[in-house]
């Protein structure tokens, strides 16, 4: 085999520690062609990091003067309303002055009077506007920040990432059957129970795999200018479908089986990206992985673990789950935004195990069924943590590739102290990867 292929067929050797790799891959690789893409027809001028925002083309007070009693009546803006300035009829209305907004703020106005009916409309994204006497700048169209998307970008765009997922989908798993299912016999679809393996750790990486998919299908799908909800919608459904896919080829092989506990992880991971995303509009908790490879004063337990998880680092960091942890990192600025919190700082919450050196027992036999490996006086079990975290995706630079790279990091739990429970008893770890 290639040594591409050789690997492949490796982590597919189990699908969770295969979804939880391909959910990060596919993070990483969207985020950075979403990042690299370039806009176009957006012409419309800046001022830094959440500063103001004006078409090139100013709008009138009258245009706007509905729109401005709209915003109100919803409460779209924060504070200081009456300070916009409306002294003349025909004046240019100063979008700012004394002003603040949400973040997100939409803006549509509508005329008559015999006229004929007409609209227009300005949308503005995560943008605040402030001092417009101060000295506009074109926008560079890089930093991300953009006003709605022409039809022909969005209908280019959602062709562009129609075809990605397509492709790339496809490509990957006609690679992942050749390069490990072709290898076992083929069988009616059945279904098989490993609810109980790896104490759970594999379910978790199911869990993890499908929310991040979503996440970056997202991302994906936002850039492309597609609706809010619809968008939501498809990328959880369309990572759930993908990882179930996974699952249906484990069922048609005879050496596994479908499992309805990763069936269930998928739809956990999924349903709680779209529920994230529809309450919030935002992932408030983020799921991350952590990792430390794990080294024993036994010989025949690194021995069992070469077997079981490959020698190299690699392999240990993909397969070895007495050394991975699972977090749910909760961002305390999202929940408490009127606090003075910093909009990094998380709280986390992780899961593991250890002792593990088989998927129920820490026992192996051969194909004659003699016991060839039988560490059952080793404990397995549970542990839960709680630390402190960071989300590198909040921190902002002026670097878009440095932007990028942290929001792909942010996918792994910054190393901090932790409080570990675990066999009835607490202890303090001093740094926790």
């Amino acid at each position: 085999m290639k040594p591409a292929v050789t690997l492949l067929s490796s982590l597919a050797s189990h699908s969770s520690r295969f979804c939880s790799l391909l959910g990060i891959f596919v993070f990483a690789f969207i985020l950075s062609f979403v990042s690299n893409a370039q806009d176009s027809g957006n012409r419309y001028y800046k001022y830094p990091c959440r500063g103001k925002v004006l078409p090139e083309e100013l709008l009138s007070q009258a245009d706007l003067i509905q729109s401005q009693k709209e915003l109100a009546t919803l409460l779209l803006w924060r504070e200081k309303y009456d300070s916009i300035n409306l002294k003349k009829k025909d004046s240019i209305l100063p979008l700012g002055s004394d002003i603040t907004c949400s973040d997100r703020l939409g803006l549509t106005a509508g005329w008559g009077g015999g006229y004929g009916p007409g609209t227009i409309g300005v949308s503005f994204n995560n943008f605040s506007i402030k001092n417009i006497t101060s000295k506009w700048e074109k926008l560079d169209t890089s930093s991300g920040k953009k006003l709605s998307l022409t039809p022909k970008q969005i209908k280019s765009r959602t062709r562009l990432i129609t075809v990605a997922n397509v492709v790339g989908y496809g490509g990957i798993m006609t690679a992942l059957a050749a390069a490990w299912y072709d290898d076992y016999t083929k069988t009616k679809l059945h279904s098989f129970n490993d609810s109980r393996e790896w104490q759970q750790m594999d379910k978790v990486g199911h869990f993890y795999g499908t929310w991040i998919e979503s996440r970056a299908n997202n991302e994906a799908w936002k850039w492309a200018g597609m609706e809010r909800k619809k968008r939501i919608w498809i990328s959880g459904l369309t990572s759930f479908v993908f990882q179930t896919t996974i699952e249906y080829l484990d069922g048609k092989s005879a050496e596994w089986g479908w499992s309805w506990a990763d069936f269930g992880a998928n739809v956990l991971g999924s349903g709680t990206f779209i529920a994230q995303e529809l309450a919030w509009d935002e992932q408030r908790i983020k799921l991350k992985w952590s990792f430390h490879k794990k080294n024993y004063s036994d010989p025949s337990l690194n021995q069992r673990s070469d077997i079981l998880f490959g020698q190299s680092s690699p392999e240990r960091f993909l397969k070895d789950y007495n050394g991975q942890t699972y977090w749910a990192s909760m961002n305390l600025k999202s929940f408490f935004p009127k606090s003075k919190l910093p909009a990094w700082l998380c709280v986390a919450v992780g899961y593991g195990a250890e002792g593990m050196f088989g998927g129920e027992e820490n026992i192996a036999k051969d194909a004659n069924g003699n016991i060839t490996f039988d560490r059952r006086d080793i404990k397995r079990y549970r542990q839960w943590y709680l630390a402190p975290d960071i989300d590198l995706s909040k921190i902002k630079t002026k670097s878009k590739a440095l932007n990028v790279f942290l929001t792909i990091l942010s996918a792994f739990k910054f190393p901090t102290p932790s409080l570990e429970l675990s066999n009835g008893k607490c202890k303090v770890n001093a740094i926790h990867f």
